[in-house]
């Protein structure tokens, strides 16, 4: 098999996901079509450079319905010989692109492959696609459905973790964002989002609320414990799946949990004969990828078994990693992945993450890969490993080496 390389990596600007958003008006398709276009210009390719033009959005229904990618694909300026491919392994949808891509230069099936992913979540609402998982009742009461927020406190509840332990990592990940930002971390990478005239719409990550501390956090209220405890009482269904929990801990609100957000993400992969081609240098190297299933019920510990898996198949160990993303859906998903394998927090989300940024669901899989590499590559790390959580219970893990 041959080398899959990172050649660029490069991402919108996250804004705010509600009506009065800077990329309120921008559709799903324009974003992705935009991202698709900086690509093309920062690499100069032409022609049918890449074999496929794989993305991910994990709502696709409205504008990010109907094969989402080629439609992309028509709309930029990319050759109409390039095909499209939408996918879905819902918050992992931007990574999965990227480790389809990779495998596929891997085994030789092209040269070259354009991956990533958007998400506009102010434009299509999260969960307006339905799932079977959670309205079909013959599967929901089988499985012991949840959401994701009463999950997220189930975790918190088995494994220990504090309201102040996740409202201090919240407020760590803002502090992070903002120092990233200000030391010009992200110019790298974040490309202008524009209007139709070439003026600037949004060249920041929008969400980002740099005073936050552990006061106003601690005013805030649990956003899951009256779902949890009410109608429809889902802390009753989890405690049903597990019932050595006497009592579910609601730790999760607004302020330590992932923001909704919009934004798109791109990832140029390829092999050695296409950078020559093309004149460029490859920034790091694929090794491995990975994923698996987990519990759907607890449904976000992901991150730990399909990090072991990735370890254990490449024969690794965790001291073999210099740096993590591990994408902060919610405080008690990275403080489990941390705790399961005592990582130094100073190794883990180090720009900040989706707490303080915001999840543009389809488009963070490839967005946090993009950000290790720059880190990698600004603090001259070696070995990196990015992974996320996902809905329904799964987990996906990519590990990149500096070439």
């Amino acid at each position: 098999m041959t080398d899959a390389y990172i050649y660029d990596a490069l991402r919108t600007p996250r804004g705010k996901g509600r009506k009065d958003g800077a990329l309120h008006e921008v559709t799903s398709l324009r974003l992705s079509a935009l991202t698709l276009n900086a690509l093309k210009e920062r690499n100069n390719l032409d022609g049918h450079a890449v074999e496929d033009v794989i993305w991910g959005n994990v709502t696709q229904v409205m504008e990010q319905g109907g094969c989402l990618a080629r439609s992309a694909v028509l709309a930029s300026d990319l050759d109409e010989s390039i095909p499209g491919l939408a996918i879905n392994r819902f918050c992992a949808s931007g990574m999965e692109a990227v480790n389809l891509a990779a495998n596929q230069v891997k085994g030789g099936a092209g040269d070259a492959y354009i991956a990533g992913g958007v998400e506009m979540m102010g434009r299509v609402a999260m969960g307006s696609d339905g799932a079977a998982i959670a309205v079909d009742p013959t599967m929901a009461m089988e499985k012991y459905f949840v959401p994701q927020g009463i999950s997220a406190d189930i975790i918190a509840t088995e494994y220990g973790f504090t309201r102040d332990q996740a409202d201090a990592l919240a407020v760590e990940s803002q502090r992070r964002a903002k120092a990233a930002w200000d030391d010009g971390r992200f110019d790298k990478s974040v490309i202008t989002v524009r209007d139709q005239n070439g003026l600037p719409i949004l060249d920041h990550d929008e969400y980002m609320r740099p005073q936050t501390d552990m006061q106003s956090l601690g005013a805030l209220n649990a956003s899951f414990q009256a779902m949890g405890e009410v109608m429809p009482g889902f802390d009753k269904v989890a405690m049903l799946k597990y019932p050595h929990l006497e009592k579910i801990n609601h730790i999760h609100h607004a302020g330590n949990s992932s923001g909704i957000v919009d934004g798109s993400a791109a990832v140029l992969i390829g092999n050695k004969e296409f950078g020559e081609k093309y004149g460029l240098k490859p920034r790091a190297r694929i090794k491995a990828t990975a994923k698996i299933g987990t519990d759907p019920t607890i449904m976000l510990t992901g991150p730990v078994p399909v990090t072991q898996k990735i370890l254990a198949d490449n024969g690794m160990d965790i001291k073999d990693i210099d740096l993590f993303e591990v994408n902060e859906a919610f405080a008690a998903v990275v403080l489990r992945f941390m705790q399961a394998f005592d990582v130094d927090s100073d190794k883990v989300n180090v720009n900040g993450g989706s707490i303080a940024m915001g999840h543009p669901l389809g488009a963070t899989g490839a967005m946090i890969i993009g950000t290790l590499l720059d880190e990698m590559e600004r603090a001259d790390k070696e070995t990196g490993l990015a992974t996320l959580c996902i809905a329904s219970g799964m987990g996906a893990a990519t590990i990149i080496e500096r070439v």
